[in-house]
């Protein structure tokens, strides 16, 4: 009965220190101005930029920023920039690490 209950206090444990959240982000026309210029669409595209930290506190990879995730984009087709573009971001934690990442998603284009 003891080793059951230290078992169960370590799963109750667990689940606290243990989650996960979605952040919806912003919606943006374009990653640069586009007025006036032509412009070829590519396709859809996603990039992301993630961080990780051991304990919460120490970053062990990454940067986890919007420009990083727009570049990560932007890089998959050769794209001068992106439209129609939603921003979100995941975070999970975990006993020992966390992990943080921002996604972008958009069409990307090319200027003619």
């Amino acid at each position: 009965m003891k080793n059951f209950s230290r078992i169960t206090l370590a799963g109750a444990a667990a689940m606290f220190l243990a989650g996960c959240a979605h952040i919806p982000g912003g919606l943006a026309p374009s990653t640069t101005p586009i007025e006036g210029k032509a412009y070829d669409v590519m396709g859809e595209v996603k990039g992301t930029d993630s961080r990780t930290l051991l304990l919460g506190i120490l970053p062990i990879s990454g940067a986890n920023t919007i420009q990083g995730a727009i570049n990560d984009a932007k890089s998959k087709m050769g794209a001068d920039a992106l439209i129609e573009v939603t921003a979100e971001a995941y975070s999970s934690w975990w006993i020992l690490w966390s992990n943080n990442t921002t996604v972008v998603r958009g069409k990307a284009i090319k200027f003619k």
